[in-house]
């Protein structure tokens, strides 16, 4: 059973309460997410984020394939870091830890995200050609978007 993993860091000219307040906001998933993706929510973000929260969407990541995705947020620090966990969607193990540290000039977003991909050895030897591309390209987007919204950090 191989468990991969994807951490990346982005350093932004926000306060950590600007960005507790984005990231922590479900609803703004959509915004960070590449429009072909047709990011979808269907329930549970009609509140701030609370451990036990489940959050509802579909989305469509690769081939036109659309898929319903089930969220639990299981761990909240104010302003300080959540995890949200995979209930229901395209992974066998989907844990996804959001920290947020403040830095001189801003704040460190990390992510860190384990998972594992469905189909045994056929999804291992997929994942270096689909999966792991798929992610990188998500992720650079949500980089670039958050850019876009609160600027670059100098």
């Amino acid at each position: 059973m191989k468990i991969y993993r994807l951490h990346t860091k982005q350093n932004l000219p926000i306060t950590k309460k600007e960005a507790w307040d984005f990231l922590s906001d479900p609803k703004n998933l959509k915004t960070i997410t590449p429009d072909y993706m047709s990011f979808d929510i269907l329930s549970g973000a009609d509140r701030k984020m609370f451990p036990g929260q489940i959050i509802q969407y579909i989305v469509t990541p690769i081939f036109g394939i659309k898929t319903k995705w089930v969220t639990e947020i299981t761990h909240v620090v104010d302003q300080e870091y959540f995890v949200d966990e995979q209930r229901f969607g395209p992974y066998n193990l989907w844990h996804h830890k959001h920290f947020i540290k403040e830095i001189e000039g801003g704040v460190e977003m990390e992510d860190i995200i384990d998972y594992k991909v469905p189909f045994g050895i056929v999804g291992q030897l997929v994942h270096p050609i689909i999966v792991k591309p798929k992610l990188d390209e998500i992720f650079a987007y949500r980089r670039k978007k958050l850019i876009e919204i609160f600027g670059d950090f100098k």
